[in-house]
């Protein structure tokens, strides 16, 4: 338990002292706890929480054995006294300091809730909000006390982590029998109240549920409110304008000039084209390591404290983009990207320089031979994504329900689905894992290189030019430019090329640009319904079905719709009666429209709610303010404000110009009841479409005796 976090000084002191702690691989309980490999990951809580009047700093493993508890208290004190003794190094807290300025420079489209969120805590406790605010001059302070008192942050620990007597060590454990007992417990408590009614109260109780049901079916009057018009959207929209250019007459690189407040982002994708299928399922680890193995003559360490120090973060993550025009078409990739301030533009390029370079000497690429590092990486990963399926377990239903409507979608559920968190899993697992490190070097040779690269700038318009130089050098570094297009060997014979400016047919002549997609002839859409069991008291429930590409004038329809089912019969469904934490309808750019329900009791049960749903557009029983509602929705992520680092974004990633975005908007402008209607009858009625179905959740007797569902 720390200080009243009305002491503005104190929390910020404290926050800065939690990092230095345990955040990345050169904080001491990091090296101590994690590296140690006792436990799999970090505790879910760790760090300083300021979200209470007393503050509180909290240090665990998750993933240990019963019979190593002991040892990672015996862990933590030593750490702790060990950090008393020794302090920090100066360059980490200088890395340190550097993220809080970078972080007040980069900007995003929820500036105003984050900062509410950043004062609430402190202002409902009467602290002063205005004082909490004021961050450049806590830093400086800091700085201040640390020139008087070197030993300033050591006190520190040694006050709040040593002597201070406020500490509480808690352990959890599974129990086998957890479910059987909850079972138990609720039918006891059941049998106990409902034994306990009177025949009046039972009457009372069933009076209110009818009553309850007849609220829910009744149609409220919402004419009293204020509400917005479909009229008063603007018609049009404001462009974003962007510059390609050719570096080395090869590699195109967007620029788009931008407010960015000396902020340079910059990002560089390369497709994985010459990638052999069985690399494949490894990609997303590699994206996972690329950045934290170190590289050059860097060690992992070192490398983490460069990107922190000169940085705002550098990561790659592994893209399947769906293409507009034709839903058997994507292009597949990964994406690097990061941000520095501009005083260390030329050291971030340098960063990247050094992980992309392919010389065969270890003083010039990544160090893929750490086989100790890449086992703690792995099993880090692994537990976070096991951790992450409750928070995202319709996500996960989504990607599994539409892996076999289109080849994208199969591709993405290798990528980002239960397929991964299973990979990732066995590998955790393995004793032995030098087989997968070898295939670390394979993936970089193949998908580290200028010919199927192109990059992307957001920076100040000022700042463009000296971008411009150090991208310029970046990439004639990078290996690749010797190759000539008609000498390279593509594995995968169905590549159609496209091209990368929207507005280029691909004849033009000076056309340079080109998309290499994927295009799978063979590919056949079929129905599968998947059932993943997890102990788990709640399911989650999508059913994807295949409808039409980005530039079908019936995807503003199918737009549209999804918003009208969610907030005009399927929230009312799934959730008010139901009992769901939420559900709905989406589409996005993969063309799939996807039902959802999150946290759901129920499961085939929501599965016929979304086939009612289905026949209640058919039937057309909405009217027109809930059209304009929908458009309403649906115009709120159109429109929804962009930050200056991701303008140009839907340009460069999946060649949506502005051009092509305001014929959307038109088209959302134009939809009718009827437009509605004809989609609904067209695409979602069964026998006319093409669905897949999964639910993650527990064991499901229904489920178990169809042999229609694939039990996973």
């Amino acid at each position: 338990l720390l200080g009243d976090i009305t002491d503005s000084f104190e929390g910020f002191t404290l926050s800065l002292l939690s990092s230095l702690l345990v955040s990345g691989p050169n904080s001491p309980f990091y090296k101590a706890l994690i590296e140690f490999q006792i436990g799999t990951d970090f505790a879910p809580v760790v760090g300083y929480d300021g979200s209470t009047r007393e503050a509180c700093f909290s240090v665990g493993l998750q993933g240990i054995a019963e019979q190593d508890i002991q040892t990672v208290k015996q862990i933590i004190v030593k750490i702790i006294d060990e950090t008393i003794k020794n302090g920090f190094e100066e360059e980490r807290i200088e890395a340190l300091l550097h993220k809080i300025e970078i972080q007040q420079k980069h900007q995003s489209t929820n500036f105003g809730l984050a900062l509410a969120s950043f004062i609430s805590t402190t202002w409902n406790h009467d602290g002063d909000p205005v004082e909490v605010l004021q961050i450049n001059e806590k830093v400086t302070w800091f700085r201040k006390c640390l020139k008087e008192n070197p030993h300033f942050l050591q006190e520190k620990v040694k006050q709040y982590f040593k002597e201070n007597q406020h500490q509480l060590a808690l352990s959890m454990s599974p129990d086998e029998a957890y479910f059987a007992n909850q079972a138990k417990i609720e039918k006891e408590k059941l049998q106990q109240k409902t034994s306990s009614l009177s025949e009046e109260e039972k009457l009372n109780i069933v009076k209110k549920g009818l009553e309850l049901m007849t609220a829910q079916r009744t149609l409220e009057d919402v004419s009293c409110l204020p509400a917005l018009k479909v009229s008063d959207i603007q018609p049009m929209f404001t462009f974003t304008p962007v510059e390609m250019e050719y570096v080395a007459g090869e590699v195109p690189v967007q620029y788009c000039a931008q407010p960015t407040n000396g902020v340079v982002y910059f990002r560089a994708f390369t497709n994985l084209n010459t990638l052999p299928e069985d690399l494949k399922l490894y990609v997303p680890l590699f994206c996972n390591v690329i950045t934290r193995m170190g590289c050059g003559v860097l060690d992992y360490r070192q490398q983490a404290q460069r990107i922190e120090l000169k940085t705002g973060g550098m990561s790659a993550s592994p893209q399947v983009l769906q293409d507009n025009t034709n839903l058997d078409m994507y292009e597949q990739g990964v994406m690097f990207t990061s941000l520095c301030l501009d005083r260390n533009l030329s050291d971030m390029m340098q960063l990247w320089a050094d992980i992309f370079n392919n010389n065969q000497f270890a003083f010039c690429s990544p160090r893929f031979d750490d086989e100790e590092y890449l086992r703690v990486l792995v099993t880090m990963a692994a537990q976070e994504l096991s951790n992450g399926i409750p928070d995202s377990g319709h996500l996960y239903a989504s990607v599994q329900a539409s892996k076999t409507l289109t080849p994208a979608g199969n591709l993405a559920e290798m990528f980002d689905g239960i397929s991964q968190v299973k990979h990732l899993k066995r590998i955790a697992e393995m004793p032995d894992i030098v087989k997968v490190l070898r295939k670390l070097p394979r993936i970089k040779m193949h998908l580290l290189s200028s010919d199927n690269m192109r990059c992307a700038v957001n920076a100040t318009p000022l700042l463009i030019p000296e971008v411009a130089k150090e991208v310029e050098k970046f990439i004639r570094t990078v290996p690749g430019l010797a190759t000539k297009k008609k000498d390279k060997k593509l594995l995968r014979s169905n590549i159609r090329e496209r091209p990368l400016n929207p507005e280029e047919t691909g004849d033009e002549p000076g056309s340079k640009a080109i998309k290499n997609l994927v295009f799978d002839p063979s590919f056949k859409a079929c129905q599968m319904k998947t059932h993943f069991q997890f102990p788990f008291p709640v399911n989650y429930v999508s059913e994807c079905i295949r409808t039409v590409p980005y530039v079908n004038q019936d995807f503003a329809s199918l737009h549209v719709l999804a918003r009208l089912l969610t907030a005009k019969f399927l929230h009312r469904e799934i959730r008010e009666k139901g009992g769901a934490y939420g559900g709905g309808a989406t589409l996005n750019y993969s063309g799939v429209f996807s039902f959802y329900s999150y946290r759901d009791p129920n499961s085939l049960e929501t599965l016929v709610a979304f086939k009612k749903s289905v026949d209640w557009a058919k039937a057309g029983k909405f009217t027109q303010d809930d059209i304009d509602e929908a458009k309403l929705s649906v115009f709120s992520s159109v429109d929804v404000p962009i930050a200056p680092s991701d303008k140009g974004l839907n340009r460069f990633m999946f060649s949506i110009s502005d051009e092509m975005k305001q014929i959307h908007r038109e088209q959302l402008f134009a939809v009718t009841s009827n437009n509605l209607i004809e989609v609904a009858n067209k695409y979602l009625t069964t026998g006319q479409r093409t669905c897949g179905v999964a639910i993650l959740g527990p064991e499901n007797e229904y489920i178990a005796r169809d042999p229609s569902w694939v039990q996973r």
